[in-house]
């Protein structure tokens, strides 16, 4: 199931909600990587400017390393003896980005290799590349619409591991209660706001002047974006 569906999903869940209300939140907030050498990954994902949270060993057989993204609720683990999984065995880890450029560029000025932006094409699921969410035919460029969840860029790390920006700017309805409205980061709020400076800047042309409620309307516009609802014009 790709991000699209499963945002779908959540979205016809809200529409459909029964009286039994949550009693325990569950936040994913882990993945165990697999790595060959704990030094080399350590090195490399600190170069990506993630944040160094534990480095904890005991003895010669066990050691866990914790980083987190920029911005992210979760977390990646790695380390000695703490996954059987074989080193670079992992696919498809996303990291949700609201600029795919922005984030392009700053792995590359830390001397990350990423690739050129891609996009799917359609329903084609059977390719010459590795998969990905919308399948295995990775048409070169940033989706030419510019669509919510439709651009990616992917890179590895030393072992293989295989990770890949998705640029999302909209989420599906649902996805997102309209009352927890909330940023990750000081670069995901400046990104929303220019959105929404652009599109305030096309209601004052519409109604033909300067709305003295802009504060208002740029709250509205954050707000309905960030639930999946209809923008304001």
């Amino acid at each position: 199931m790709t991000t699209l569906e499963i945002d779908r999903a959540a979205a016809a869940k809200s529409l459909n909600k029964s009286s039994t209300s949550r009693s325990v939140d569950m936040k994913l907030e882990i993945v165990v990587i697999p790595v060959s050498d704990v030094d080399r990954a350590k090195a490399f994902y600190a170069r990506l400017g993630w944040r160094l949270d534990a480095d904890f060993a005991s003895g010669e057989e066990w050691r866990v390393i914790q980083f987190t993204p920029p911005g992210s609720a979760c977390s990646v683990i790695f380390g000695k003896n703490v996954t059987a999984a074989a080193p670079g065995s992992v696919r498809g880890l996303y990291l949700i980005v609201s600029d795919l450029e922005a984030a392009r560029q700053d792995l590359l000025g830390r001397g990350i290799e990423v690739s050129e932006p891609f996009h799917g094409a359609g329903d084609v699921h059977a390719g010459p590349d590795e998969p990905y969410l919308f399948g295995s035919v990775r048409v070169s460029g940033a989706d030419p619409k510019r669509g919510s969840y439709s651009s990616f860029a992917s890179f590895t790390d030393p072992d293989g591991n295989g990770w890949l920006f998705q640029e999302i700017t909209t989420r599906l309805p649902g996805r997102i209660e309209a009352d927890g409205t909330n940023f990750a980061s000081t670069a995901d709020l400046a990104a929303t706001l220019r959105r929404a400076a652009a599109a305030h800047g096309e209601h004052e042309k519409r109604t033909g002047g300067h709305d003295e409620n802009w504060a208002d309307w740029y709250a509205d516009y954050i707000v309905r974006e960030q639930a999946g609802q209809p923008l304001p014009s």
